[in-house]
């Protein structure tokens, strides 16, 4: 075997294991798998047709996130995330999204911008149409959009994985009837902002932005309340 047969054998092992990992850090945050749910590394290496090797790697690095627990002799449940750590996401999250929108000031494009915008005139029209899974998905990519336009792949990469930690619980907080028309007002103020170079008013915005949404979940009894 040459070189550069090893070379491609090492990065689809990787890439599969990257793929097994994905799967799986998405079915848990999605909720197939119920906290404290055993993951058995067999039925899951039949399910997605792979061996039993990369989903074991897939275990290691889903632990390292906190997302699973490997006991020894006994197997790996799932820990998923609890209101604690969604707390911490949306504090953390309100900080860094600020930053976000101030960096975006600068380097955000025109063709980003513009996107922006449509963004938000659709997720109006499909607001007053009550189309809420397109509203969810609307607002996934207003984030992604600013992220992106922030220039720092550090930082969208950081905010990318806090955004999908979170994904069920932001899900049913836009579902509230008053959350989904107030989160586009709050899209269409940032984009105001950026639009008008203020970066100052755009960082306190989206970071205000994010606060609302977890007050938002805490008054709809999603998650409760620090003790």
């Amino acid at each position: 075997m040459g070189s550069g047969d090893v070379k491609q054998e090492v990065t689809d092992k990787y890439s599969l294991r990257g793929r097994v990992f994905q799967r799986l850090r998405d079915d848990i945050l999605s909720g197939k798998y119920e906290v404290g749910e055993e993951l058995r590394e067999v039925a899951i290496g039949e399910e997605l047709g792979v061996s039993r090797t990369p989903v074991r790697e897939a275990f290691r690095q889903l632990e390292l996130e906190g997302l699973i627990q490997i006991i020894l002799n006994k197997g790996a449940y799932v820990v998923g995330i609890n209101d604690t750590d969604v707390r911490d996401i949306y504090l953390i999250r309100a900080r860094l999204e600020g930053l976000a929108a101030r960096w975006a000031v600068d380097r955000i494009t025109d063709a980003q911008l513009e996107e922006m915008e449509e963004n938000v005139y659709l997720a109006k029209f499909h607001a007053e149409k009550g189309h809420l899974e397109q509203m969810f998905d609307l607002d996934n990519r207003f984030h992604e959009i600013l992220y992106e336009a922030a220039g720092s792949k550090m930082l969208e990469h950081q905010l990318k994985d806090y955004h999908q930690y979170v994904l069920r619980v932001r899900k049913k907080t836009l579902n509230n009837a008053n959350r989904g028309p107030a989160s586009n007002l709050e899209h269409e103020a940032i984009v105001d902002a950026i639009k008008s170079r203020n970066a100052d008013e755009a960082e306190r915005l989206a970071h205000q932005h994010i606060i609302n949404a977890y007050e938002n979940m805490l008054k709809n009894g999603l998650i409760r309340p620090e003790d």
